[in-house]
């Protein structure tokens, strides 16, 4: 995927201000940001749902706002929002939407890997919030797409069902399947994107990988031991060497613990909400 001067304007409002993005085949690239700040907009109109004002997009070599039946055959989408048909059961509804795809998964597969085994007979109607949105994700990924698009696919699922689903993501991802992820969990994001990118106000501030962003990786640590009786803490931007001091006797002192700042904490920085 290939985004250059992406820009979506609307009537005294411009949503996406000219963002510039890459991904490659293959990779978990999670976009974040807060409500407003463009996420949506970008995402449909990669997905061909939405028409830019400006900006060249290329997606699975194509462009999607010209893309037709055969491009979105090739492509997976999991809303963050859906509608379903109630009186279908999960099983019937994940077979019909199969048949629309030239080369689908098997349906009973797709049931199981979002945990829906036991409620393949149910009808939709009778789903808990977190088992419909399993269901979602199932019809996303049910036609094996090349692309997936999940937009906060994991909102309703107990923390079981958010551990099975990040196997699956990683799955299809070492399948070969290109993902782009939106979710507010960050824990999420920490443990499945290879790369991510922090919109605010329509544009990027910050892209790198969980790690590293914003200079994460590179940020003063906060190192915390015991002597004594005493529990000693220092900030310091080369925490391997004041450990190396500590341990100059040959014993790592006691309780010792290095802490850089958390991926939520870069981000609420990134964007402007740090308290």
């Amino acid at each position: 995927m290939r985004v250059r001067g992406l820009r979506k304007e609307y009537p005294g409002h411009v949503a996406v201000t000219g963002i510039d993005l890459d991904i490659e085949r293959g990779e978990v690239f999670a976009l974040l940001g807060p409500n407003g700040a463009g996420k949506t907009t970008t995402v449909e109109i990669l997905e061909g749902h939405r028409r830019r004002t400006s900006g060249t997009a290329e997606v699975l070599g194509e462009d999607p706002g010209n893309a037709g039946r055969a491009w979105r055959a090739r492509i997976g989408i999991v809303l963050q929002t859906a509608t379903d048909a109630a009186e279908l059961t999960v099983a019937e509804s994940v077979r019909l939407f199969a048949r629309c795809y030239p080369n689908p998964r098997e349906p009973e597969e797709v049931i199981h890997h979002v945990g829906l085994d036991g409620k393949a007979g149910t009808r939709v109607r009778a789903l808990s919030g977190g088992q419909r949105r399993r269901l979602d994700v199932a019809l996303g990924i049910v036609g094996r797409p090349e692309l997936l698009f999940l937009d906060e696919p994991t909102t309703g699922f107990d923390p079981k069902a958010r551990r099975r689903f990040w196997e699956l993501i990683r799955l299809l991802a070492d399948d070969g399947t290109t993902i782009l992820l939106t979710s507010h969990y960050l824990d999420e994001v920490e443990a499945l994107a290879d790369r991510t990118a922090v919109l605010a106000g329509g544009s990027i501030v910050a892209e790198g990988t969980p790690a590293g962003l914003g200079g994460r990786a590179l940020s003063v640590a906060t190192v915390r031991w015991r002597a004594g009786e005493h529990l000693r803490e220092e900030r310091t931007e080369t925490p391997a060497r004041l450990v190396r001091e500590l341990s100059a006797d040959g014993a790592e002192p006691a309780e010792l613990t290095v802490t850089r700042p958390s991926l939520e904490d870069v981000y609420l920085e990134l964007i402007g909400e740090k308290p």
